[in-house]
């Protein structure tokens, strides 16, 4: 692999399509076959990270290929990237559950999730590599 560019697309697909399939196949099973008990609602929100970060996995991948950053992105930030998608939307749901859940903290939560990833990219852009 070239470590001048970001990785292709095509190397993630493999662990998308495993994700995701596992994610959405496990929903549907635990959604249409278990009552809703304390046992299968951490496996909902456990299945939906799957599912969502599998889901965004070759999108995040064609995002950081189309818009390149110098240095360019490596595997793992693609991964982890995908996995802040992945863990963003069931923490939503799981406030929604609460009944705490405001626009206000669905924006403040993003915010805050973007600005750890900015703060990471920039910890990994300042590294000296002789």
């Amino acid at each position: 692999m070239n470590s001048q560019s970001s990785p292709p697309v095509r190397t993630f697909i493999p662990a998308a399509l495993i994700l995701a399939l596992i994610g959405w196949g496990g929903l549907y099973a635990l959604i249409n076959f278990t009552i809703p008990t304390v046992g299968p609602r951490w496996l909902f929100f456990f299945l939906s990270v799957l599912a969502l970060t599998g889901t965004s996995l070759p999108v995040v991948a064609f995002l950081n290929q189309r818009f390149p950053t110098d240095p360019p992105v490596s595997s793992g930030v693609v991964v982890r990237e995908a996995i802040w998608i992945g863990v963003y939307f069931p923490t939503l749901t799981w406030l929604q559950l609460g009944r705490v859940l405001t626009p206000a903290l669905i924006l403040l939560l993003a915010v805050g999730l973007i600005a750890i990833e900015i703060l990471l990219r920039l910890r990994e852009r300042s590294q000296w590599k002789p």
